[in-house]
């Protein structure tokens, strides 16, 4: 054992003896090719002597950044994520200054722009050299990744013998496009797990298929198909009362949006009440990247304790530290990072030269948010994963939310989002090799939230967004762009024919009461009407006398599916074109407008209707099942989901083989909350009873 102890002590000694000879020689370089960088004074010195200056520099340098830098990283946490990365290049610069005033000499020097770039190369450079030399050695290979997990792990007690559980959330990956992706050869891991020959590598031949490790089981999404109701359902077992991603609560005079902080705690504290426990992650867990905690113990950048003062029961940020505490890792992010806005910003102009439709703008800070979603975000969540699981934690959730992102703007099916999706399998990778290497077995579970729809806006389609027809319907002012749409004179028509009196053209309509105004909000193709002024739900009868044109406005509009509104009569009914309607407890036998959306749209309408917080009026867009699964977005996205239609109703489940199949045979899992007893009954099967499921949520309420 002492033997052996000894031996590590001398590979380590020898790695950084290595590691501090390759800076050396980088520093060497750098100040032969950089004019202003400079290891020598103006009347020369010998060879020896400037060697003798980089190689105490370059020692300076690696002390100062194992030292100085954790600290520079917690004062970092206060500084806005997307500023991060620049950052890390000016304060490693300036280490690298200092470092070379403390060298003897004091010959040596840099211009501070020279600094950042000395310093971010040679901090590549000893990540590269260490990780090469770290390669053969397991001990090596375990301390570098036990450095990115949260310094507490060394209080834990040693691992138990059941197996551990992983969940990695691919935020927005629908069924089907994961599907073409292994079809594709993009994701090689998931192939192997899948049993599929591409990227199998292994079998009784070369390309034949591997014995599965995994059961892939499409699932469907409530109507609100977006990661706040999904996941809030998957984590905590109920997303009752979230009829969008974001809504308007009379009772509290305010919009709710899923990912505001403050909304999401209050969103998580609403289920908690409604269930009876803390979440799927009660029982020793940890949630990394999420919206919700899912009741974990630990955290990191999680959204709904964000707002909270910092302390030892709230780490919203501390996987940024835990990252960001090693130069290596921040210098490798960063330069990621500017790469991601490179690639992005010479995609959107490849599109915009070649008039790629449907398009939507990708200026202004979007090359700065996807570069953090796809590179930073990334980084941190799977470093912090990798952390947990050689902390042998019992639970872990993580969404990766590369995907979604780029989808939204690039189109769920483009290159750009294949792209993504081929790192994110080598991010899978990295962690299946890191259970290698864990304290205890672990067992990986793969799903996603929700898919997307591909399809033009319904602004680019038709010369106005929602808020413009709703208005106009309203027989309320619209912009002159709004006027001139053939869909803006059909409505002004309409308001006409059912007031009948001429409404005036030119802008010169009297504007009714300001209370009249309604709140138009957007969730994907899914679109809330709320009219404020009026404490209660409205009804159809109530919504017709104040606006006679409106719902009829609405429903024969192309880009509508349908609308849900509330009825005297009926207590609920859809409305379609051409004067449909049809009350909810007879939607199984004439399906009206719902038909096209296919099983479960009735299901779905029917339970957001019972939400005390459903919108005076609900409209889902147009969805074209022959022309791809289209939809139109009432956002400015071109891939989109949080309503009804198409693909973005179809997420996945990739669990393990020695898991209990999700659902039995004939059996369709529906909804988010089922998805939740899933994964909780899994967590039971690993490592016996969790906390305890509880009733069911329409029991709880009655």
């Amino acid at each position: 054992m002492r033997g052996g102890r000894w031996r590590r002590v001398v590979s380590q000694v020898g790695r950084s003896v290595t590691v501090w000879a390759v800076s050396t020689v980088t520093m060497l370089v750098l100040a032969g090719v950089l004019p202003d960088f400079q290891l020598q004074s103006a009347d020369g010195d010998s060879a020896t002597s400037i060697a003798m200056t980089a190689a105490l520099g370059a020692g300076a340098f690696g002390l100062l950044s194992a030292l100085v830098w954790p600290l520079l990283v917690r004062l970092l946490l206060l500084v806005p994520a997307l500023v991060l990365g620049l950052l890390v290049f000016f304060l490693n610069g300036s280490l690298l200054i200092v470092a070379l005033r403390l060298v003897p000499s004091g010959d040596s020097e840099a211009a501070p722009e020279t600094a950042v770039i000395v310093a971010a190369v040679m901090s590549a450079v000893a990540s590269a050299t260490g990780a090469a030399l770290a390669v053969r050695d397991d001990d090596a290979y375990r301390r570098r990744l036990y450095r990115l997990a949260d310094r507490r792990r060394r209080a834990l007690p040693p691992g138990p013998s059941s197996p551990g559980t992983v969940f990695i959330q691919l935020d927005g990956v629908g069924h089907d496009v994961l599907l073409d992706a292994v079809g594709k050869d993009l994701m090689p891991t998931v192939a192997r797990w899948l049993g599929s020959a591409a990227g199998s590598g292994t079998g009784d031949s070369p390309g034949a298929p591997a014995r599965p490790t995994h059961r892939l089981t499409p699932w469907r999404t409530d109507w609100s198909s977006q990661t706040g109701a999904s996941q809030l359902g998957i984590l905590h077992g109920s997303n009752h009362d979230v009829p969008a991603f974001r809504w308007y609560e009379k009772a509290g005079r305010e919009v709710m949006v899923c990912n505001r902080p403050a909304n999401a705690a209050e969103l998580q504290r609403r289920a908690i009440d409604r269930t009876g426990d803390g979440g799927l992650l009660t029982a020793d867990g940890a949630s990394r990247g999420n919206l919700f905690s899912g009741g974990a113990d630990e955290q990191a950048l999680v959204l709904s304790i964000a707002t909270r003062r910092r302390g030892r029961e709230n780490r919203s940020r501390a996987g940024y530290f835990a990252y960001f505490s090693d130069p290596a890792n921040a210098v490798r992010t960063a330069l990621s990072f500017i790469a991601e806005v490179g690639r992005e910003i010479g995609q959107s102009s490849r599109a915009r030269v070649r008039k790629v439709r449907p398009r939507v703008s990708r200026g202004g800070l979007y090359p700065f948010v996807r570069a953090f979603a796809t590179v930073v975000e990334r980084d941190v969540v799977v470093a912090a994963v990798m952390g947990d699981m050689l902390a042998g934690r019992t639970a872990v959730y993580a969404d990766l939310v590369a995907y979604d992102e780029v989808a939204h703007h690039s189109g769920p099916c483009s290159r750009d989002a294949d792209q993504v999706l081929e790192r994110l399998d080598r991010a899978l990778a990295l962690i299946e090799n890191v259970a290698e290497h864990a304290p205890r077995p672990y067992r990986i579970v793969v799903l996603s939230d929700h898919g997307q729809s591909p399809g033009e806006t319904f602004r680019s389609r038709y010369g106005l967004g929602l808020g413009d027809l709703v208005r106009a319907g309203c027989g309320l002012p619209v912009p002159r762009r709004a006027q001139r749409t053939h869909s803006g004179a059909e409505a002004r028509a309409a308001v006409r024919a059912a007031l009948r009196r001429p409404v005036e053209e030119g802008g010169e309509q009297r504007r009714p009461s300001r209370r009249s105004e309604p709140i138009v909000l957007a969730s994907g193709n899914l679109g809330l009407i709320s009219f404020p002024d009026v404490p209660h739900r409205m009804t159809k009868e109530e919504i017709d006398a104040r606006h006679p044109a409106l719902l009829t406005t609405l429903a024969n509009h192309p880009g509508v599916g349908f609308l849900l509104v509330r009825s005297e009569e009926h207590g609920g009914v859809v409305l379609g074109a051409y004067g449909a309607e049809v009350p909810l407890d007879r939607l199984d036998d004439d399906p009206g407008p719902l038909k096209i959306f296919g099983p479960g749209a009735a299901d779905a309408v029917r339970r957001t209707h019972s939400f005390p917080n459903a919108a005076d009026i609900m409209v889902n867009s147009a969805y074209d099942p022959a022309e791809g699964g289209e939809v139109l977005a009432f956002e400015e996205q071109i891939g989109s989901h949080g309503g009804l239609g198409g693909a973005q109703g179809k997420p996945f489940l990739l669990s393990p083989v020695v898991f209990s199949a999700p659902a039995g045979d004939g059996e369709d899992l529906v909804g988010a909350e089922h998805v939740h007893r899933v994964l909780r009954r899994w967590l039971r099967e690993s490592n016996g009873p969790q906390v305890p499921l509880g009733a069911e949520p329409e029991e709880r309420a009655a």
